[in-house]
């Protein structure tokens, strides 16, 4: 605990997080009791400010939430109309027909949509039914009760300097105290992260697995424009150096969403993740699509993808794990948005029944078989050993063993039971003399861009004086261990040119240039020495996502 003192204010749940989980928790809640005292704190400058995903949206979590959400208007405005899957080569592709893929995987009642903007739209059904919403208000640090239960969290800490001390405008924040705390901060969440550690409720469950996922939006051609038409690609520019793949959705306005995902569990520490959305950008099939259009935004987010092997245990005194703050990803649909609603909704029923029976500060055990017996379990279930296949096996076994196995669990079976994942993303790094480096065009400005000049198009903004959120363990190793060993990964994982070794007096030197951070949380997960730790900055920085 902090000795800093502070006001404190009091609900019946607390909810840090304005995404889908977060939200549709707040919603149920108030759909349960209207008298409930509901609170959602979202750091970013308003909701759906860091919200990035693909995004195709099943909506069956809307529909169990909010049944006419159609009436209510929400933004789900392009029905997916066509479903193309290819394997890439450099100069072309091939199409894999949808026939034999499982009917899990058809996106058929489907939608895309901006998820930013769908998180805005659950904001007002949350604030209209009474719950309060406070967006800006980064969530710093957990309070803990005499028992040790999670019992709220400081929010809304402003001004402190560069050093940590208060400075001169220093706000110490509020303590927000709830009967019950859901963590709802999505991928890698800070919060989140300190109480899987702190309560061990990793323990006994497969290490989590993380993507990279970097997303354009583009206006093209009106010609050229198809709402509704989804391609996934897989193959090319990656090949053997990693996994992962690209999206390319056509929603409203001539708009396209262009995504491309890297896996982080990838060994060759020289692989530039940033680099490879670029080259794929001049594949003959994308480049023939954006000519002539313009880039408009652009963004990148973690992605959990250990699916049901990797789930910890989603409770601890006080305090419950939404969404992807466990990691509710089905990696093989590349779709996650629907799990963290009902995962909302199902948390809110645990806490209204336990409010009820005059219960606090205790498991909701019930939200945890919720998740795992319900819905969302069966859900990941049916797809748990894709990834591992594709992490020990590669791309093509993957494809043709994940089938079938994606088939026979829709009859209730598995033919390689549960396979487990295995190393973290980061112990999966290994030592740069065992690869070879990866020559990258040059971006040409047009199709392709620098990092810099695309963060510019994140309207990402930091308040510089402020301490530096991304913090090092022991600031030697990026230097002494991660550049001779690593070849300097970091200038390459991250996203958003944060990280960077320069020369100084003929020495190099390490340095972060955090007001570049879009939040996307891969330093925190590849690090080789799992040496940075994402913290988050004062409320209403980082991105400013429009469309997301």
């Amino acid at each position: 605990m902090s000795e800093i003192e502070r006001e404190a204010m009091e609900y019946d749940v607390v909810i840090v997080g304005a995404g889908p989980a977060g939200l549709s928790a707040a919603i149920r809640l108030k759909q349960l009791d209207p008298d409930r005292a509901v609170v959602v704190l979202e750091k970013g400058s308003e909701v759906g400010a860091h919200i990035l995903s693909g995004a195709v949206l099943d909506p069956c979590g809307l529909d169990a939430l909010i049944p006419d959400w159609k009436e209510k208007g929400a933004p789900l405005n392009t029905p997916v109309t066509s479903d193309r899957f290819y394997m890439l080569g450099e100069g072309g592709g091939i199409r894999v027909p949808n026939w034999p893929m499982p009917p899990l995987m058809n996106n058929h009642g489907n939608y895309i949509v901006s998820m930013g903007n769908v998180c805005r739209w659950m904001a007002e059904q949350a604030e209209a039914l009474g719950v309060e919403v406070f967006p800006g208000m980064a969530c710093s640090e957990i309070v803990y009760g005499e028992s040790g239960e999670v019992k709220g969290v400081v929010a809304g800490e402003f001004g402190r300097n560069p050093d940590g001390t208060p400075g001169p405008s220093y706000e110490p924040g509020m303590e927000l105290h709830g009967k019950y705390v859901f963590l709802s901060e999505g991928v890698r969440g800070s919060l989140s992260k300190q109480v899987i550690a702190k309560y061990d409720l990793s323990d006994g469950h497969e290490p989590q697995k993380y993507g990279l996922g970097m997303k354009e939006i583009w206006e093209i051609d009106p010609d050229k424009h198809r709402p509704g038409s989804v391609t996934h690609t897989m193959g090319w520019p990656l090949g053997k150096n990693a996994g992962g793949g690209s999206f390319i959705y056509h929603l409203e306005n001539n708009q396209v969403y262009v995504g491309f995902v890297v896996h982080l569990n990838y060994k060759n520490p020289h692989l530039f993740p940033y680099m490879e959305f670029q080259r794929f950008k001049h594949h003959p099939m994308v480049a023939e699509l954006l000519k002539g259009g313009k880039r408009v935004a652009y963004g990148a987010r973690a992605i959990s993808e250990g699916g049901w092997q990797s789930l910890p245990k989603m409770v601890m005194p006080g305090a419950a794990l939404l969404g992807c703050s466990a990691g509710m990803v089905n990696v093989p649909r590349i779709k996650g948005n629907h799990n963290a609603m009902l995962s909302g909704k199902a948390a809110a029923e645990a806490a209204d029944a336990a409010i009820e029976a005059g219960r606090a500060g205790d498991e909701l055990t019930d939200y945890e078989r919720d998740v795992r017996e319900g819905a969302i379990g069966k859900d990941l279930k049916k797809v748990r050993n894709v990834k591992p296949m594709w992490s020990k096996w590669g791309l093509n076994a993957s494809l043709v063993l994940g089938g079938i196995d994606m088939w026979t669990n829709t009859l209730g079976f598995s033919l390689f039971g549960t396979l487990g994942h295995g190393k973290t993303d980061a112990a999966a790094t290994e030592p740069a003399d065992r690869h070879k480096p990866i020559d990258y065009p040059k971006p040409d400005g047009t199709l392709s861009f620098d990092r810099l000049t695309n963060v510019s198009f994140s309207m990402t903004n930091h308040e510089e004086s402020q301490p530096c959120h991304l913090r090092l363990a022991d600031p030697n190793i990026p230097v002494e261990v991660n550049l001779p060993k690593y070849a300097g990964p970091s200038a390459r994982y991250c996203p958003a040119g944060v990280y960077e070794f320069v020369e100084k007096d003929g020495k190099p030197e390490f340095v972060i240039n955090f007001q570049n951070c879009v939040h996307c949380k891969t330093c925190d997960i590849k690090d080789p020495a799992q040496n940075i730790n994402w913290t988050t900055p004062q409320g209403g920085d980082g991105p400013n996502y429009p469309n997301m």
